[in-house]
């Protein structure tokens, strides 16, 4: 998991400007708004005991990445064992010292499930950089979500506009 962070905020080494597109994932069944031309990972991930492939479209933009990620489980049984096992995976990334609150997770279409939350994290990279952090776990059915932004200070208007655009479902 934290090489899917590290690479995602690999990419903030060209910025460009702001520039908000809608996006539709191949596979996630999403839909939400980039602020930049996302690029597309997949690699096979052990979580919640099972090898599944994880996507993520991510980019950077105003030296903030922007990550979308999602697997699908398979199991509706799994589902929550994946939310929390990412969840964990989030908070120890950025070797943060305080143990972050959640909040209830809010995304349009999504199926209602207790370990959906977000996240709003402060803590530093593997290299020492400070960083903040904005994570929002959810499901749809059997696929599980990461929706994230990394960034040294995460601006409230981007924040609005990247989670607030969030939907999942046909």
């Amino acid at each position: 998991m934290r090489g899917l962070i590290v690479l995602g905020f690999a990419l903030s080494a060209c910025t460009p400007a702001l520039d908000w597109r809608e996006l539709r994932p191949e596979g996630s069944q999403a839909r939400l708004m980039f602020p930049c031309k996302p690029a597309n990972h997949a690699r096979r991930v052990a979580i919640a005991g099972e090898t599944v492939e994880m996507s993520m479209f991510a980019c950077s933009a105003g030296e903030t990445v922007y990550a979308l990620s999602f697997a699908d489980m398979k199991d509706p049984a799994r589902v929550g064992a994946a939310l929390d096992e990412l969840a964990r995976a989030a908070q120890s990334n950025l070797q943060s010292a305080e143990r972050a609150a959640s909040d209830p997770a809010k995304v349009a279409g999504m199926t209602p499930h207790a370990q959906s939350a977000q996240w709003r994290l402060a803590g530093r990279l593997p290299d020492g950089r400070a960083v903040q952090e904005r994570v929002v776990l959810f499901s749809h059915g059997t696929r599980v979500y990461q929706a994230t932004m990394l960034g040294a200070k995460l601006n409230d208007e981007a924040q609005d506009t990247f989670f607030g655009a969030l939907r999942v479902g046909p």
